[in-house]
């Protein structure tokens, strides 16, 4: 990727966290980014197309959490708290607001955003599952597809503000407890004492 369209979706990511999409313009998110307007429409032709690179570029963020972790023979539950951790780096500070603005004036963009990504969560999800049986974590009677998918709908519950609302419930401690739940409910005896071996080395930031 050229580094100046780069730095324009870094920004443009960070920008969202503080502004409302609606009442932004093309000029105005130049201006905020810190860059002509003509530079600006070089790589993005319009409002709507830097949202589309905005959210393909955040979903190729969470790609790169496999890319640069080579996870070939890994243990099920030691990749879940790798991913955990890049997750909460990367993604705490996402704002609900932005998510309902995106499904309101963006709803086929939004829609093929969620979509994608998604597919792509349960795709590593099902792995996950697969893996974790293989290794005797998870439980041998488990259906890989129900799993991945009741996985999936928690993630889209924590990032409900009506069910859990930001000012009381933060991205680090509803992610906790989803993967928790997660493991609870699919771990072998093994599993599980694994898990929480794991769970005080990760809590010290071993």
């Amino acid at each position: 990727m050229d580094e100046t369209l780069h730095q324009i979706l870094v920004k443009t990511r960070e920008l969202s966290f503080k502004h409302r999409i609606r009442g932004l313009t093309i000029e105005k998110i130049a201006d905020l980014l810190g860059v002509e307007k003509q530079v600006l429409q070089k790589y993005v032709k319009n409002k709507g197309d830097l949202i589309v690179q905005a959210l393909e570029f955040e979903r190729n963020s969470f790609k790169t959490i496999f890319d640069k972790n080579d996870f070939e023979g890994v243990n099920a539950i030691d990749i879940l708290f790798t991913v955990s951790k890049e997750l909460s780096i990367r993604f705490k500070d996402i704002n609900p607001s932005l998510t309902a603005e995106l499904r309101r004036y963006y709803p086929a963009v939004y829609k093929k955003h969620i979509t994608d990504k998604y597919n792509f969560i349960f795709n590593k999800i099902s792995i996950n599952i697969e893996k974790g049986t293989q290794q005797k974590m998870y439980r041998s009677d488990l259906s890989v597809e129900l799993i991945a998918r009741l996985y999936i709908a928690r993630l889209m519950d924590i990032h409900d503000p009506q069910l859990f609302p930001t000012e009381k419930f933060s991205f680090d401690l509803l992610f906790h407890y989803t993967i928790e739940n997660f493991v609870r409910n699919i771990a072998t005896e093994d599993g599980w004492a694994y898990y929480e071996i794991k769970k005080k080395s990760f809590n010290k930031g071993e």
